[in-house]
């Protein structure tokens, strides 16, 4: 019998970092002897260092593409291997499994009691059913409302560290000026901006037991904490009210997709979403399947109003629309809020970005051939960046309307006119979050 259990972990830097921080770092019965990589570029071929891995591993971990793992498992003697990120298809996350299990290993998934950390503050958590369904304008709508009542809110993002992990240990973003300082991607951008544009604090990073201590000890005060999910995942930390979103336009995805369906079984509220330019069916469908898995949870439905700050510049124009990049890659989204935006303002022509992609973007839309009429913004390095100013320079579009959460503008050089599209969830039926929210601050003692 071997002293310890060999393990890969199979992630994508987030939630993989999450379980070795709080499962494995530290278990003398496990030797970690990998990590592998997917969904995100550039993110194998290095290493979780030494100063995050601890004591039993002096030298880090090495990470390694998940193409690889056949051939790891073999090389490394592995007893078993954990899948540890999100918005994957159930056939995927299984077929990975066969992959495991035909080359000796077993294969595990870790739940809620051996990862979600305990907070000495009330914990609201904003979770979904798939990347893009709107998490982040709902985490803007509740701490817009406990900011109301005079409390403080601190809110805490699911990771995103593909950078220097060191570094990234913890993060507290508090100004713009601190995106830069960090060397945020535009995704992270695209998930931090729209808090510290509002005056909120949001932390983030890659030791969530080190970032959870540094929230709530915040020097600007700390009454509740927000836990914003990332693409389906569920919360790092035990959850006092745990609200999460569907996607109608993605009905029936809320029960395929792993670990979304673990989001909407915990639920105490969930929020359908989009229901302005969803289909009916598609409504009653998601209304249907959260009564079946989650019976006790608390239905609000829910538009997700979207806004354009120059709609004269677009109206009669060929139009180049970029949108939010995580929401139409792993999230197989074909559309998001610039596109609906500019249907109902009546652009004259959408057009084609793949004639004038280059660099890594022509391998994204190899990648992702569901992609049409839409340019993600992808952005996790400067050369990504360049490409992405690139292709939009090179369109022969009018305008560019930018759909994704950030100021594009601000990263990089748009040498064209340029349409900015926001978006704001409105409830539709009641009860709603203001009156959830009213009975969760009466419980907690909080005013």
């Amino acid at each position: 019998m071997k002293a310890k259990k060999n393990v890969i972990i199979i992630g994508a830097a987030g939630r993989d970092f999450h379980n070795f921080n709080t499962y494995y770092r530290n278990n003398e019965e496990y030797n970690v002897v990998a990590f592998t990589a997917a969904q995100i570029p550039d993110i194998d071929g290095r290493k979780y260092p030494k100063e995050l891995a601890g004591e039993l591993y002096p030298e880090g971990i090495p990470i390694f593409k998940e193409e690889e793992l056949e051939t790891l498992i073999k090389k490394y003697d592995v007893d078993e291997c954990v899948f540890a990120y999100s918005d994957v298809h159930y056939t995927k996350v299984m077929q990975i499994g066969a992959r495991v299990n035909s080359a000796g290993a077993n294969f595990k998934l870790l739940g809620l009691k051996d990862t979600q950390l305990k907070s000495s503050k009330p914990v609201i958590s904003v979770c979904a059913t798939r990347t893009g369904t709107g998490k982040s304008q709902t985490s803007r709508k509740v701490v817009e409302t406990l900011l109301n009542e005079g409390l403080n809110v601190v809110v805490i993002r699911h990771p995103m560290p593909y950078g220097d992990l060191v570094a990234q240990r913890v993060q507290r973003f508090g100004t713009i000026e601190d995106l830069k300082k960090h060397n945020c991607t535009i995704e992270e951008m695209e998930e931090y901006e729209p808090h510290v544009e509002r005056g909120n604090i949001i932390y983030a990073g890659v030791d969530y037991e080190a970032i959870l201590n540094e929230a709530e000890n915040d020097p600007d005060g700390c009454d509740v904490i927000l836990w914003d999910g990332g693409n389906n995942d569920f919360s790092f930390y035990e959850t006092d009210l745990a609200i999460t979103v569907l996607d109608p336009h993605r009905a029936g995805h809320e029960l395929e997709y792993y670990p979304g369906e673990v989001s909407l079984r915990t639920a105490d509220v969930s929020i359908i979403n989009k229901i302005d330019s969803a289909k009916k069916e598609n409504i009653e469908t998601v209304e249907e399947n959260i009564k079946a898995v989650a019976p006790n949870s608390t239905i609000i439905k829910a538009e997700s109003e979207v806004t354009i700050d120059n709609p004269e510049l677009v109206k009669d124009k060929r139009v180049l629309i970029v949108e939010d990049g995580p929401t139409l890659t792993h999230g197989e989204m074909k559309i998001g809020a610039g596109t609906v935006a500019a249907e109902r303002l009546g652009v004259k022509e959408i057009i084609d970005p793949k004639p004038y992609a280059v660099g890594s973007l022509i391998d994204t839309f190899k990648q992702y051939p569901h992609l049409d009429h839409v340019l993600p913004a992808m952005g996790y390095g400067e050369e990504q960046l360049k490409d992405l100013e690139a292709t939009i320079n090179q369109s022969d579009a009018d305008v560019v309307i930018i759909g994704t959460p950030i100021d594009l503008n601000r990263v990089i050089n748009i040498e064209k006119p340029s349409a900015r599209v926001f978006y704001n969830l409105n409830e539709v039926t009641t009860p709603n979050l203001n009156s959830i929210l009213s009975e969760f601050i009466s419980e907690k003692g909080l005013k």
